[in-house]
């Protein structure tokens, strides 16, 4: 069974291909020097990767998961919400359901 990540990958380069520009979501906790931590990134619930279709800017967002993998509570209220807007959006477990979900999303 692949990892995300790998998937990720395989998702951003399929989607590369596909005039997108797509960007890994990075979340991060760091302790400063003062001893405060800090977190970096977006909200919870927010998808793993991010990104714009060229020919009509369309903002995409993918959540990734592998064959086994669920949405968390978080993920499922952010799903609900974001499909009030003409974003592009879905749950992709392969490069192959990325294009699928581009294709079909065509351009308004």
């Amino acid at each position: 069974m692949k990892s995300e990540h790998e998937i990720q990958s395989e998702i951003m380069l399929a989607l590369s291909r596909a005039d997108c520009t797509i960007i890994r979501t990075n979340v991060g906790k760091v302790r400063t020097e003062t001893g405060r931590i800090f977190i970096a990134g977006p909200p919870k619930g927010w998808p793993d990767l991010t990104g714009f279709r060229h020919r009509d800017g369309r903002l995409i967002l993918i959540e990734v998961k592998n064959e086994k993998g669920r949405l968390r509570p978080e993920q499922k209220h952010f799903a609900e919400f974001i499909q009030r807007f003409p974003v592009i959006y879905g749950v992709c477990r392969s490069a192959d359901d990325a294009v699928k979900l581009l294709e079909a999303n065509k351009c308004t």
